[in-house]
């Protein structure tokens, strides 16, 4: 732990400023007054964040768990996890994840179970293994993270990458949850034919949580526009109720085959019960070598690799985003206490994998708490505190439909877009490299996959254009290793694995 010790507080503060004095222990913790911040703010950030990371405490049991074998995934063996379990582990690694990257790291990043992952797992992984087993790699793979982090292998490959591509990933992140925030409301949705998204049913708005998301967007919109403060908080509460009151008048109900223009996750209605006991028999229940006997090394270690590397680079770019808009970030794209967030950022993904809710990392949804004006650890802790209480809580949890959180993300997709200001696209060396990292973010619904094709994209040309020995040695380095995971399916195939 003593890795972990807060490193000295001169970091904290921007460059040629003066820190000012203290006025409360929690000022002179988190430096609040020194990152241009107030504990309101903080607090406020906090519930922000917390409310748009919410939906993780329902979806991650329904991507994970169900109610019976019939509804849940089964893995090699026939096991299954119990959705009701599933839930409250999700809770509990992602309150204390999150209080203690705020603790440690003090920044206002939240942690919780990543959707990337936890669906890789799900459709692929105990497809041969079991649970147990699968979670066991889970582990390996935080274990891996901690050591790059510890070593400092990880802030080297973070230094090693051009400000201009941390521009690019921060532009690319934006882009990404704001089409999230599209999709889950459904004002954009697949087609069955012709191009691959249509807005809304047939091109128009015809569901009444498709309207409620857009009211929602609006009003943010607004009050974020005008400098209300907490006007983030103030939309996603106002939107809550306008969603309750459409729910209770038009019974728009669950959406699914059957009713297609229903919520998208959790249904706006007030429980009649507001407390469950959680159930946290999970804890502990997973096989750290189990994977490598049941269907061998290479095999294993090829899904150790895929969860690494999806890993490593997703909560590496997450957290550059994060940190330029919460505008801690050093003009070479550090943040304080980087090392530090880092080896907890891979403490998450082993109490993920421990606790059987999958590896847990940073959250992109974390920049709405930021767009309210979070700007330490001291929001994380708020957040981590209510992802405690939602362990006993999930009823009002769920209150807050998916579509209103979605509102939030696109208001702070558009914040996150000032970064494009950084990249000189009169540089078409640059200027490519940048745009694919961009576009293939939200296009492929991966941050990582967005890194990696502008790493490949940025080395290539730079090194045709005879600036190869500009190219720093690590970037090379990590270049070779997306090559390698881009084409992990046909190496896979090659050796048998």
């Amino acid at each position: 732990m003593t890795l972990l010790k807060p490193e000295p507080a001169p970091v904290e503060t921007a460059p040629g400023s003066t820190p000012p004095s203290s006025t409360s222990f929690l000022d002179s913790f988190f430096h609040i007054t020194a990152r241009g911040s107030t504990i309101a703010r903080e607090f406020r950030g906090g519930i922000v964040t917390f409310f748009t990371m919410a939906y993780i405490v329902i979806l991650n049991p329904l991507i994970l768990g169900g109610f019976s074998a019939d509804n849940a995934p089964t893995d090699v063996a026939g096991g299954w996890l119990s959705a009701a379990q599933v839930g409250a582990v999700t809770g509990l690694t992602a309150g204390v994840m999150t209080i203690v990257f705020g603790l440690v790291a003090n920044l206002p990043f939240g942690l919780a179970a990543g959707l990337g992952i936890n669906s890789f797992l799900a459709v692929s992984v105990i497809q041969d293994v079991t649970w147990p087993e699968a979670m066991g790699l889970v582990v390996i793979n935080g274990l891996l993270i901690v050591l790059f982090g510890v070593t400092g292998a990880r802030t080297a490959i973070f230094r090693a990458v051009p400000k201009e591509l941390k521009a690019a990933i921060t532009v690319g992140i934006g882009l990404f949850i704001a089409f999230i925030g599209f999709v889950d409301s459904g004002f954009v949705r697949p087609t069955a034919g012709g191009p691959p998204v249509q807005l809304g049913t047939d091109g128009s708005i015809t569901t009444l949580p498709t309207l409620v998301f857009a009211i929602g967007l609006l009003v943010m919109g607004i009050l974020v526009a005008r400098k209300v403060q907490g006007g983030l908080l103030i939309g996603i509460v106002a939107t809550t109720v306008l969603a309750v009151i459409v729910e209770a008048v038009f019974k728009v109900g669950p959406g699914g085959p059957d009713n297609p223009g229903g919520w998208h996750l959790n249904t706006p209605v007030l429980a009649s019960h507001l407390f469950s006991a959680p159930d946290l028999s999970l804890v502990g229940q997973f096989d750290l070598f189990g994977s490598f006997s049941r269907i061998g090394g290479l095999a294993a270690t090829m899904l150790v690799f895929t969860l690494v590397f999806t890993n490593f680079f997703d909560a590496m770019g997450t957290m550059t985003g994060l940190a330029k808009s919460a505008g801690v970030a050093h003009k070479d794209g550090t943040f304080p206490r980087l090392k530090s967030a880092f080896i907890v950022e891979g403490i998450g993904a082993v109490a993920g994998g421990a606790t059987s809710g999958s590896s847990n990392t940073v959250y992109i949804d974390s920049a709405a708490g930021i767009g309210e004006g979070a700007r330490t650890g001291l929001a994380s802790v708020i957040t981590g505190l209510l992802f405690l209480g939602s362990m006993f809580l999930t009823p009002l949890t769920s209150v807050v439909p998916l579509e209103v959180a979605a509102s939030a993300l696109v208001v702070v997709g558009a914040m996150m877009m000032a970064q494009i200001r950084e990249i000189k696209f009169s540089k078409f060396s640059v200027a490519l490299p940048a745009f694919l990292c961009i576009v293939t973010m939200p296009l492929t619904y991966s941050i990582a996959n967005g890194i990696g094709v502008g790493f490949i994209a940025w080395t290539v040309i730079s090194a045709a254009s005879g600036r190869a020995r500009k190219v720093h040695p690590l970037m090379w380095v990590v270049t070779a290793g997306f090559l390698v995971y881009f084409a992990r399916g046909p190496i896979n195939a090659l050796l048998g694995a």
